[in-house]
């Protein structure tokens, strides 16, 4: 079972995300916060993260470097998800080391064949 770390503060949509998740059949992870987005991410080693931009602590920006500095998780594909829709938000999410980028709100329908382009069944 392919295994997926969520960093999101929001409760509403950590349950959206984790219910579509489990439903199509993956394991779930959740971190609140950047920090600990970061530490579960080195220590569990998922198969994907998808990483909140706007968090309490350190940003999701922040934590996808930290991520990507760490000898685990430099391979780790990260999809940034965040309600920032500006030009140029996309290079940065992209600059620091996501793979790819989703908009908020969530949109179910896509949202699972968005996340498969970067992590094959």
């Amino acid at each position: 079972m392919k295994k997926i770390l969520v960093v999101e503060d929001n409760e509403t949509n950590l349950y959206l995300i984790r219910f579509m998740l489990k439903k199509s059949g993956y394991e779930v992870i959740e971190a609140r916060d950047g920090a600990k987005g970061v530490e579960l991410a080195v220590k569990e080693k998922p198969d994907l993260v998808i990483m909140d931009i706007q968090l309490p602590d350190i940003n999701g920006l922040e934590a996808t470097k930290r991520i990507r500095a760490s000898e685990a998780g430099s391979d780790i594909p990260i999809v940034a998800l965040t309600s920032y829709a500006m030009t140029g938000d996309r290079e940065k999410a992209l600059d620091a080391g996501c793979n790819g980028y989703i908009e908020k709100p969530i949109n179910p329908e896509n949202f699972i064949a968005e996340i498969e382009k970067y992590i094959p069944r």
